[in-house]
């Protein structure tokens, strides 16, 4: 575990920025995302396929909240109907492409927490 709290290293996630520092962004542009932090070193990705864990983020996200729609219609309209079904793939076509970029900076951020690097890794990049 490191030394900081899961509030602020959540923070980050959410700002995406570097876990470690806080300042440093996660990417440079929309999809393409920086190899390590350009102000502390920290490398993002530490093997190759390390972001299939964001996968797995963006599904438990992408599932609540289709199956939270699908209850809450259930509730406020018992006639199940074709507008329902409309809503619920919309839900499940928009929020993976707009949680991308979180749910990679959410996994990055937890996995920090959990597991931070060595010192001496911390600050090796690929190349």
């Amino acid at each position: 575990m490191c030394d900081e709290s899961l509030k602020d290293v959540l923070s980050r996630a959410g700002r995406l920025r570097c876990p470690a520092c806080g300042t440093g962004r996660l990417y440079k542009s929309l999809l393409q995302m920086n190899e390590s932090c350009p102000h502390c070193g920290l490398v993002f990705e530490r093997e190759q396929g390390y972001f299939v864990g964001a996968i797995y983020v963006n599904v438990i996200v992408t599932l609540f909240l289709i199956v939270s729609a699908f209850v809450v219609s259930l509730i406020v309209m018992p006639e199940y109907g074709s507008g329902v079904q409309t809503a619920l793939f919309v839900i499940a076509i928009a929020v993976p492409l707009i949680l991308f970029r979180h749910a990679r900076s959410i996994w990055l951020s937890l996995d920090y927490f959990i597991d931070p690097p060595k010192t001496g890794k911390r600050f090796l990049s690929h190349g």
